[in-house]
């Protein structure tokens, strides 16, 4: 990743330099956010870590999607915050830049494997409850999550290698406030062609393949429910599945906009709303959804206030 025998380039992140007056109100807007992402997903920690109604594999999984939003957002949200407390563009070390870059793949890629294990989860226990514990054990649980950590290194691994090989000028402009794969990787003075499709290609067989288990596993139960004879169960099960569903629309549908798009359809102010959507309001949402939607999430909320308002 190192470019021999250069003097290593220095980024400028634009930021939201080019907002002006708003940029203060903007800057309040995201500290706020921010701060409540980290109290809802460090919440979510905490009770399924500390209640034992919410040690079944699912709540498994949603700790683990809270940890990976909590540090998805630490790796952005900060230095976004001192930019625009800044008021101008700032500057980011080429190995700055390489590091946030690797930190924020890893985070995405192991989000879609999570989001795909939950759905995996939801199918073994509506489509063959029979079997659920033996597909669903200790042992299963843990494999899929070191394997979703293990695909994220894997791909910023070979991403970051990719892009940060390539000769750069030397202070170029990023149009963002990260550095984000291909915004960095259009800088590259030479060879950048071949590479952006390269990460272009990688990057939809990432996005999309997770994307497409999930809707083949909701796609078996959503015959299992019609297949139900009582309307109270059918209810029942898609209340189990409603909260998930929501986090995944979110966060896909960001996602794939950002990255599948065709380039002449994009936009910097348009990249820049959507990275805002996924690195910094849905990070929020998610432990939000959790909360109202799941009753056992809020039961056991209620319980910890309690027995911490009123100790026995």
């Amino acid at each position: 990743m190192v470019q021999e025998n250069q003097t290593l380039p220095e980024f400028i992140l634009l930021g939201f330099s080019d907002l002006g007056a708003l940029q203060g109100p903007l800057f309040w807007a995201v500290l706020l956010v921010y701060l409540v992402s980290l109290l809802g997903n460090s919440m979510i920690i905490l009770l399924t870590q500390a209640s034992p109604s919410l040690h079944s594999p699912m709540y498994f999984f949603l700790r683990h999607l809270s940890v990976v939003e909590l540090l998805y957002t630490t790796d952005i949200v900060p230095r976004a915050l001192a930019d625009l407390a800044a008021r101008h563009p700032r500057a980011i070390s080429f190995r700055g830049c390489a590091a946030q870059m690797s930190i924020f793949i890893v985070l995405g890629i192991s989000e879609c494997c999570l989001l795909t294990a939950m759905a995996y989860d939801r199918y073994a226990a509506i489509c063959r409850p029979l079997h659920y514990s033996a597909l669903m054990s200790r042992r299963a649980c843990v494999a899929m999550v070191s394997s979703s950590w293990l695909m994220g290194v894997l791909t910023a691994t070979t991403h970051s290698s990719l892009i940060f090989s390539l000769p750069f000028p030397r202070r170029p402009v990023v149009p963002h406030f990260l550095c984000d794969i291909l915004p960095v990787l259009r800088l590259a003075s030479a060879g950048k062609r071949r590479s952006e499709v390269s990460v272009m290609t990688a990057t939809v067989v990432f996005i999309m393949v997770p994307f497409s288990l999930i809707v083949t596993s909701y796609a078996r139960i959503l015959g299992a429910i019609l297949a139900m004879a009582s309307a109270q169960s059918r209810r029942k099960v898609f209340s189990t599945c409603s909260s998930h569903l929501l986090v995944v629309c979110l966060f896909f549908g960001t996602t794939s906009i950002t990255y599948i798009q065709p380039r002449a359809g994009s936009s910097v102010t348009t990249d820049r709303i959507l990275s805002l959507l996924y690195t910094v309001v849905t990070p929020m949402l998610n432990p939000i959804i959790y909360t109202l939607r799941n009753r056992e999430v809020a039961g056991a909320l209620r319980l910890m206030v309690k027995r911490q308002v009123f100790p026995p």
